[in-house]
């Protein structure tokens, strides 16, 4: 049988049987879609083609080592690699900024309003950096559907458009998902009583 009419799980097999030609026929048959979903939700070229890359090297090392569940198919299996990647992205990204009270209505506003660590002393900069830290921790406690549209909105500054785009819902339900969870953040601020106007 030619591998171009293979399914996922066949090329798979192949492929874990020594067949390296499966496996670029499956990366073939999904790399546009892969590609395009991160780059959707990165909007930058370059960092997508890493991303991309470094997801079919998770996705080779999950399939040797014999992990992958071949009950699922494979293209959303994959995604979900893809996405976690993303996400570790949006969380090791140096960009964190401070919550605001600005309009979350208006497609322009700034959530977080960059702090210039310009003339602190030691202990303010220690201070700032500490914020920082236990920020980025409460943001990780919100519901996965808000805290995805936080990090693309806070650290990619997606418009809302690209972001009800990139997670294929409407852009109501992406202003109501990040207005749900600055209310859910403004409550974690107010329960663990961290001061945000340093």
């Amino acid at each position: 049988m030619a591998m171009k009419c293979m399914d996922d799980r066949e090329l798979i097999t192949a492929y874990l049987d020594g067949n390296d030609k499966a496996f670029e026929v499956l990366l073939m048959r999904h790399k546009d879609k892969m590609y395009r979903f991160i780059y959707l939700k990165l909007r930058d070229k370059m960092l997508a083609e890493d991303v991309f890359q470094e997801t079919f090297v998770k996705i080779i090392n999950t399939l040797k080592l014999g992990t992958y569940n071949e009950e699922g198919k494979f293209l959303p299996w994959a995604m979900r690699i893809a996405h976690n990647l993303v996400i570790d992205h949006f969380r090791k990204s140096s960009k964190v900024r401070m919550i605001s009270e600005s309009s979350s209505m208006k497609d322009d506003f700034n959530i977080f309003s960059t702090l210039s660590q310009e003339d602190k002393n030691i202990q303010e900069v220690m201070s700032y950096e500490e914020l920082e830290k236990q920020m980025v921790g409460l943001v990780d406690h919100l519901p996965a559907t808000q805290r995805d549209i936080l990090k693309m909105r806070i650290y990619n500054d997606m418009s809302f458009k690209d972001i009800a785009e990139a997670e294929d819902i409407s852009i109501n339900t992406a202003l109501g998902r990040m207005r749900y969870a600055l209310i859910n953040m403004r409550k974690l601020i107010e329960k663990h009583q961290l001061v945000t106007d340093i």
